[in-house]
């Protein structure tokens, strides 16, 4: 027997699943580079991965595909009509959609007064059921008000939910920038704990430079379901982890 007969061989030699990026609103926000660095990190951790952007991101694609993947990155926002927030789907406004789901928008489910189709809280507690998303280990929302839809989801069966809490903005790319640090973080074999804790915790502790007028900022990043999982044991040389 040689020295390397039980060296494992590199793990991005065979593939591990699924995965998905979603950007909702990328037509008026779009995630420019950040979109690479995504991809490069998911594909370098041998993951096969699908992109929507925009009106390519259908209710029908919501409700019969996502269990299709096993990481989900959902960039969305969110606006409010009548008292309720809907999250921006990326599908517009058609002749069609509203034949389709009649009782979706007559109960105000659904809704197209931006343009864009937007799902409501009730919308998702309607139509993601327990035991309906069992083969998303992951979904990342990047989108304000995350933290009341992401219990749904793990109700649903999604292992675990990273998450915004309260209101955010894609302007910028700071979204962006904390979302890909999350996921060089989980593709180098880090836990969900782990992953968003490494990225939330040098703004807590004061390690960012900041002007001494600047205000204090804490990143909106949380999450909900479990803290032990791990989506990969992190092939060697995927790129830099960032800081």
């Amino acid at each position: 027997m040689t020295a390397n007969a039980n060296i494992v061989p590199p793990l991005y030699t065979e593939t591990k699943g699924q995965a998905l990026i979603i950007s909702s609103l990328n037509e008026t926000l779009p995630m420019g580079y950040y979109k690479q660095d995504l991809v490069y990190a998911l594909k370098a951790a041998a993951y096969n991965i699908t992109y929507l952007a925009d009106g390519k991101v259908t209710v029908d694609f919501l409700l019969h595909d996502l269990n299709r993947y096993s990481i989900v990155i959902w960039r969305t926002n969110t606006f409010n009509w009548i008292h309720t927030t809907y999250w921006y789907i990326g599908e517009k406004a058609n002749d069609g959609i509203e034949q389709e789901y009649p009782a979706e928008f007559a109960s105000g489910f659904l809704n197209y007064h931006t343009g864009i189709i937007g799902a409501s809280e009730d919308f998702f507690i309607t139509h993601f059921r327990p035991n309906t998303l069992t083969g998303v280990k992951v979904l990342i929302l990047a989108s304000s008000e995350g933290n009341s839809i992401a219990p749904i989801f793990i109700t649903a069966g999604v292992k675990s939910v990273i998450f915004c809490n309260g209101s955010v903005s894609l302007q910028f790319g700071l979204i962006d920038d904390l979302t890909v640090q999350i996921v060089n973080y989980l593709m180098h074999g880090q836990n969900v704990y782990s992953a968003v804790y490494d990225t939330i915790s040098p703004f807590n502790q004061g390690q960012q430079l900041e002007d001494n007028l600047d205000t204090t900022y804490a990143p909106p990043y949380w999450f909900i379901g479990n803290a032990t999982l791990t989506l990969t044991s992190g092939p060697p040389n995927i790129g830099t982890v960032y800081q």
